[in-house]
Parts: C-alpha cells; sequence; structure tokens
C-alpha cells in the first residue's frame, strides 16, 4: 500500500478511500493525499472540506476516482 499512498501523494489527484476510524466507523471519503508518513496519511478530504489524519491501517480500499477529480 505504501507505494500507491506515496504515488497519490506525488500526482495529487484525487482518490475514494474507504476508512474505517477507531471506534469502528466506516465511512468513503473523497481524499488528495498531502503526506505519507510512518502510521498515518495526511490528506484533504473533500467530505469535511479540510486537511485530515488517517490511519493506514484503517484504509479498507483507496482507488482513483474517474479522471482524478471531485
Amino acid at each position: 500500500m505504501m507505494g500507491i499512498l506515496n504515488r497519490a501523494a506525488d500526482t495529487k489527484k484525487i482518490f475514494e478511500m474507504i476508512y474505517v476510524d477507531g471506534k469502528g466507523n466506516m465511512t468513503q471519503r473523497k481524499i488528495r493525499v498531502v503526506e505519507v508518513r510512518e502510521n498515518h496519511i495526511l490528506a484533504y478530504c473533500y467530505n469535511r472540506n479540510q486537511v485530515r489524519s488517517f490511519s493506514k491501517n484503517g484504509i479498507l480500499s483507496f482507488i482513483l476516482t474517474k479522471r482524478g477529480r471531485v
């Protein structure tokens, strides 16, 4: 997964992610990866309109949106 996350940060394209938070809540997010860190990523979340931190362990699915746009 590290490779795709690093490429996502480099390309600045929009991805759809299915994510489970620490409380077990599952959400689908549209994000643009800003930075990849050891245990989490920083990404602009188009659902929340702000930069958010996501644990790598919580990422269930990560795919490029059509044409990489919102």
